[in-house]
């Protein structure tokens, strides 16, 4: 059941814009009834965050690049375009609106230290020195979401990097910047 709330709720978004999103509507294209949807959800805005955190979930382990600095890197950029670009945008601030007691932001904060610690765990058994996770949290990860959320700017300019846009470089190099604030040198 779950499923099949979760695919009618992408489903509708992208047909129609969340603007006209209902709890009904939704029920209908799920097959169940809105009391079903609000009985396990509560209301539209705790369904749209249980959406968002599950699409903010990785599909898998970041790549190996053969060195903390060029998998972090490569992680980095990935995250911020993935952050930054305007379903990330929309998916965060979805997480954080149906979050009364925090658990979603727990969770999207778990998913990012799962991905760093699989590249910190990495590095070490390759003998290579690696920073503490929650180093790793403050340094990489924080600096993205509060830019992403708060103040954006060219270095969350993603849709501009996609586009080929001029300065579209700036995504890369504040990914490149956090990385060397992290491993200096």
């Amino acid at each position: 059941m779950q499923e099949s709330v979760h695919r009618a709720v992408r489903e509708l978004i992208a047909e129609q814009g969340r603007d006209g999103l209902t709890v009904p509507l939704v029920a209908a294209r799920a097959g169940v009834t809105p009391s079903t949807v609000y009985r396990r959800w509560g209301d539209l805005q705790e369904l749209l965050s249980d959406v968002a955190v599950e699409r903010l979930r990785p599909e898998g382990a970041p790549e190996d690049h053969g060195s903390l600095r060029a998998d972090l890197g490569a992680w980095t950029e990935q995250f911020l375009e993935e952050m930054a670009s305007s379903a990330g945008r929309a998916y965060t601030r979805d997480a954080l609106a149906g979050d009364p007691d925090g658990s979603n932001a727990g969770q999207c904060s778990e998913y990012a230290a799962e991905q760093l610690r699989i590249l910190l765990e990495r590095a070490a058994g390759r003998g290579e020195a690696v920073p503490a996770l929650e180093e790793a949290m403050d340094v990489v990860v924080a600096p993205v979401m509060y830019r992403t959320l708060f103040r954006p700017g060219p270095e969350t300019e993603v849709e501009a990097k996609k586009a080929g846009a001029a300065g579209s470089g700036a995504v890369a190099d504040y990914a490149r910047r956090l990385v060397e604030r992290l491993l200096p040198g």
